[in-house]
C-alpha cells in the first residue's frame, strides 16, 4: 500500500474540485530521460491531465508526432489544440494495435505514468475514495460493465481473499472475504458508506489506512491494471526504435516490481535457476535500463506535490 494511495484517499473538509486535473509527477526528469528528438514520435500511454504530453510538444518540431492514450473519456477534455497530437480513447495494452491502425509501426518514446489521476480520485461519483460517498464504482473506462460492486456482489471468497491479499496486502484479508460473503446476502454493498458500515466490526487499525488498502486492491482488480501493465510493456521493445526509450512511473510496489524485473531482465518475476552451471543459451535483453535506481521526486516537488510521495522513475533503451 502506497504512502501516495493513502494521502488520495485521506478524509477532508471540503470536496471542492482540485485547480489541476492532475498534476504531472517528475515531469522534468521524465522528459528529459526520454531524450526527445524534434522530429521523433511518442507516446503517452497515460494522458490524464495532458502534462506530460504538453511538455513533450513543447520539444517536438513541427514534423514530431505524438500520440495519447487513456481510457477515460474525461481526459480528452484536455487534449491543446495541436496537430502534433493524435488521441487514442482506449487502454494502452492496446498500443500496438492502435498506432499500427495510424500507419506507426516505430516510436522513439514510450512513457506511462501509472495509478490514478488527481481528478479521479476527486470525482466523487466516480467512487475511487474513501472521502465521499458513491456507489462503488472505480471504472476508470465507463465502457466497461466490471465494477467494484460486481466485485464484492459476485465473487467467490477465495476470489476475494486473493484480490485483498495481493493486491491491497490486507492484514485480515482472509476474514475480510468472508465477512463480505456472509453479509452481501442480506446487506446492499452497492454504495461506499454501505460496505465500509458493513464491515466496520472487522477494521483493523486505522479505518483509513484499512478502507485505503481495499479500495487500491478492487480498483486494480476492476481496471486489470497489472494485466494492462504486462501487455504494454512486452510490446514496448518492438515498438521501440534503436535507441528509442520507454519511461514509467509507478506508485506502489506491485507495479514497480513489474517494471523493474521487465526493464532489466525481460522477465516479471524473478526465478529460481535450478541449476546454476547448466549451460544454456540465453538472448540479450531487448531493453538495457538507464536509471540504476528508480528517480524519486525531491524536496521541491514534494513540498509543492505530496501526492508524488510514492513515486518511481525507471527508464529503459532499446538495445
Amino acid at each position: 500500500m502506497s504512502k501516495n494511495e493513502k494521502k488520495y484517499n485521506q478524509p477532508t473538509q471540503s470536496t471542492n474540485q482540485p485547480v489541476d486535473y492532475h498534476l504531472p509527477v517528475l515531469l522534468r526528469e521524465t522528459i528529459d530521460a526520454l531524450n526527445i528528438l524534434p522530429d521523433g514520435i511518442y507516446v503517452d500511454c497515460t494522458f490524464g491531465g495532458g502534462g506530460h504530453s504538453k511538455e513533450i510538444l513543447k520539444r517536438l518540431g513541427e514534423h514530431g508526432k505524438l500520440f495519447a492514450f487513456d481510457r477515460d473519456a474525461d481526459a480528452s477534455k484536455n487534449l491543446p489544440k495541436d496537430d502534433r497530437i493524435v488521441f487514442v480513447p482506449h487502454n494502452f495494452r492496446h498500443i500496438q494495435r492502435f498506432l499500427r491502425l495510424h500507419k506507426a509501426t516505430k516510436v522513439d518514446g514510450i512513457i506511462a505514468d501509472l495509478g490514478v489521476s488527481s481528478h479521479q480520485f476527486d470525482e466523487a461519483n466516480r467512487g475511487f475514495s474513501i472521502r465521499f460517498d458513491a456507489d462503488l464504482d472505480m471504472r476508470m473506462d465507463m465502457r466497461q460493465s466490471l465494477t467494484a460492486f460486481e466485485v464484492v456482489n459476485r465473487y467467490s471468497e477465495q476470489q476475494l481473499h486473493k484480490i485483498f491479499e495481493q493486491y491491497g496486502e490486507v492484514t485480515n484479508s482472509k476474514t475480510l472475504a468472508r465477512t463480505i460473503v456472509h453479509v452481501r446476502n442480506a446487506t446492499s454493498l452497492k454504495s461506499i458508506s454501505n460496505f465500509k458500515n458493513a464491515l466496520s466490526a472487522i477494521v483493523k487499525g486505522n479505518p483509513n489506512k484499512y478502507f485505503a488498502q481495499v479500495f487500491q486492491a478492487l480498483r486494480i482488480e476492476v481496471n486489470d491494471e497489472l494485466g494492462a501493465l504486462k501487455e504494454m510493456l512486452e510490446q514496448a521493445p518492438t515498438l521501440l526504435k534503436q535507441k528509442g526509450r520507454i519511461a514509467v512511473i509507478t506508485f506502489h510496489s506491485l507495479e514497480d516490481r513489474i517494471v523493474k524485473n521487465f526493464l532489466k531482465k525481460g522477465i516479471f518475476e524473478e526465478t529460481e535457476q535450478i541449476n546454476p552451471f547448466a549451460q544454456t543459451a540465453t538472448e540479450e535483453p531487448a531493453l538495457r535500463t538507464v536509471t540504476k535506481k528508480p528517480i524519486t521526486p525531491g524536496q521541491e516537488e514534494l513540498k509543492q506535490n505530496p501526492r508524488s510521495r510514492s513515486a518511481k522513475l525507471r527508464v529503459a533503451e532499446k538495445a
